[in-house]
């Protein structure tokens, strides 16, 4: 992250990939939202990405070939990755060691493993432990497009193909990964019209316990305090959008494994940002206490102010930065035309 606060824009690395006339082969395991969202997104780069995937739900990949978010879907995970170039493990933190210790001996060298899970730093230890020499892992981090983020609809039926379109695409690779396959990841956000930024595996982590996870512990937290408490027959009668939109994130979540996963390998962030919160909450009780309705009523403008501010940046995609050079959206052609050479390397480089 630079001075002003904004991670820096991905640069092209020195080392390129070598040409090639084939299709780079990319496998996604997980059809879900995301997953299936990638692939929708690379529809339309046929020459230059052949679509794989596969589900443990064989329907939800059915579905996404059908749909045209895949070229061929499989009912075998490891066959599903043999050849691949590029594996996206687009699941659920909890699923993904599973997922590497299955698909590990099929990786062709040179093969690169994506991951989405908020727990960076716990998967990078996993690819390390399993994944053989010569295969390598880099996190991906996708922001989605505001236009998605009230959509009622989860899982696959949330999928879109420009679900990522004009984001942010937060990279985070383990230090020694080869610039060729952090290359890859950037050219791939590219195709997906979503924009590289690079970010280190550990602030990554940070940065979605407090954005991601802590909502979610906030939400469980108000049911908790309300349903099935005394007055809750009556009181759920009169529930509004602010019980609604607050609790929200419940409603879309589809596992609570994934939740508690997440929020067990992000220990230390979770307890930090639960801390924080505690903190917040503390200083609006003591304002309550002492009766200063006037601290309260500037504590309360303060954050409907700093929440109306993120709200139009988040929209606008202007978080008064200095704007960074642009990259050119590659020809597909030109982009995923160049093979991955590195993984072939003589021993003695």
């Amino acid at each position: 992250m630079n001075s002003s606060g904004c991670w820096r824009p991905s640069r092209p690395p020195t080392t390129r990939i070598r040409s090639t006339s084939m299709p780079v082969q990319m496998t996604i395991i997980g059809m879900g939202q995301i997953g299936t969202s990638f692939g929708l997104a690379l529809r339309e780069h046929g020459e230059a990405v052949y679509r794989r995937g596969y589900d443990k739900e064989l329907g939800l990949a059915n579905k996404a070939k059908a749909q045209g978010a895949l070229d061929e879907r499989f009912i075998n995970l490891p066959n599903a990755v043999a050849g691949a170039d590029i594996v996206l493990l687009a699941l659920p933190v909890h699923e993904i060691r599973p997922a590497l210790e299955l698909i590990a001996p099929d990786l062709k060298e040179g093969a690169v493993v994506l991951d989405t899970a908020p727990a960076k730093s716990a998967v990078r230890a996993w690819a390390q432990e399993l994944l053989p020499p010569e295969r390598y892992y880099v996190g991906l981090m996708p922001v989605l497009n505001p236009a998605y983020l009230y959509l009622e609809a989860t899982g696959q039926e949330a999928a879109r193909a420009d679900l990522f379109r004009g984001m942010p695409m937060m990279i985070a690779a383990p230090p020694g990964t080869p610039s060729e396959a952090v290359k890859l990841a950037a050219d791939l956000s590219r195709l997906l019209g979503a924009t590289p930024l690079f970010a280190e595996l550990v602030e990554v982590d940070s940065l979605m316990t407090r954005v991601d996870l802590l909502p979610r512990l906030l939400a469980a937290a108000l049911v908790e305090t309300t349903a099935d408490k005394p007055g809750w027959r009556e009181g759920r009668q009169l529930t509004g959008r602010a019980y609604t939109e607050v609790t929200a994130s419940l409603g879309r979540m589809e596992d609570a494994s994934a939740l508690s996963r997440a929020l067990t390998l992000n220990r230390q962030n979770a307890l930090r940002s639960l801390d924080a919160f505690i903190a917040a909450l503390q200083q609006i009780r003591a304002d309550l206490d002492a009766e200063d309705e006037e601290a309260l009523k500037t504590r309360l403008e303060k954050a409907q102010a700093g929440r109306r501010r993120w709200w139009g940046q988040r929209l606008s995609g202007d978080w008064q930065a200095p704007e960074a050079p642009k990259a050119e959206m590659p020809s597909a052609s030109g982009m995923f035309a160049r093979m991955l050479g590195f993984g072939r390397r003589k021993r003695s480089e």
